[in-house]
């Protein structure tokens, strides 16, 4: 198998309409409803659930026993890790219809979000945000925080390189040099 072709492992289930992108790899025992658009070059682990009204983008790597439930949007480059948690209601009860109710999740460009991280559905993260493992996501996300804990908070923030940056936001990444300016609550990538 060479790394542009698709595969779906024998166990897993991709119904028809599906869209799946060249060079995708689908393992065993997942399953992608026939609404769901995957674009290439993306890694499903072991026992993942795509919905129906799902869009990931490409190279987005999605680790073992993740559920992407409908009105989860996934842009290039993401990250999801083991057990993570998708949301899309805000308040479920068994005896009450909420399908009228599904809040978008939107998480951006290079997002990596930890094993185990729960994100309550209706949020942002940004673009190179960094979700560590165990967190609760409750509100947005700025482009490049990292944020931990139960609720998250952010405790610092990160490099595109996936290296910590200083704690005030400005200055250069030691691992690769790329330069950050802090503007208010939110940094921005100045030079690489």
């Amino acid at each position: 198998m060479s790394d542009s072709a698709t595969f779906i492992h024998e166990s897993a289930y991709v119904d028809a309409g599906a869209q799946i992108g060249e060079g995708t790899k689908i393992w065993h025992f997942s399953h992608v409803n026939a609404g769901a658009v995957i674009g290439g070059k993306c890694s499903l682990g072991q026992n993942v659930v795509v919905m129906n009204d799902v869009k990931i983008g490409n190279n987005v790597k999605i680790q073992n026993n993740v559920s992407v439930y409908d009105a989860v949007e996934l842009e290039d480059d993401v990250f999801c890790g083991p057990s993570m948690v998708f949301t899309n209601v805000i308040n479920p009860r068994s005896h009450v219809p909420r399908k009228t109710e599904y809040r978008k999740t939107l998480v951006k460009k290079g997002a990596s979000i930890g094993a185990n991280a729960t994100i309550v559905c209706g949020v942002t993260l940004g673009e190179y945000a960094f979700v560590g493992a165990g967190s609760v996501v409750t509100r947005d996300v700025p482009a490049y925080a990292l944020v931990a804990g139960v609720p998250a908070r952010r405790i610092g923030w990160m490099c595109q390189c996936g290296d910590r940056l200083p704690d005030a936001g400005s200055g250069r990444c030691a691992a690769c040099g790329t330069e950050y300016e802090a503007r208010g609550e939110t940094i921005e990538r100045v030079s690489k």
